[in-house]
């Protein structure tokens, strides 16, 4: 039997998966020393937590963003606590 080898690339369930190389992670609030004590994640620091959220405003997971678990809660409550302050929206999507 000859393998069928087509002209044109496959798409949909025929088309086989690339090998893609995962990209390490690393916790941004872990230093060399290891985790920092106390666990404390800014909330007034905008920038770093729209980092952490999707557009529309659900929290990335720690294997997304790739931070410890301990880091994970701190930027959780910091989304949280900077949504009831007012300085980030529920809803981060404009339509």
């Amino acid at each position: 039997m000859a393998f069928f080898k087509p002209k044109r690339p496959l798409k949909g369930p025929l088309k086989r998966k690339s090998n893609k190389t995962k990209r390490i992670l690393k916790c941004r609030f872990c230093t060399r020393e290891g985790c920092p004590r106390p666990v404390y994640v800014d909330y007034k620091d905008i920038k770093t937590l729209k980092v952490m959220i999707t557009r529309d405003g659900h929290m990335l997971a720690r294997r997304r963003t790739g931070n410890c678990a301990k880091f994970q809660r701190a930027v959780r409550d910091a989304i949280l606590r900077a949504r009831f302050m007012g300085l980030l929206s529920y809803v981060m999507r404009e339509d």
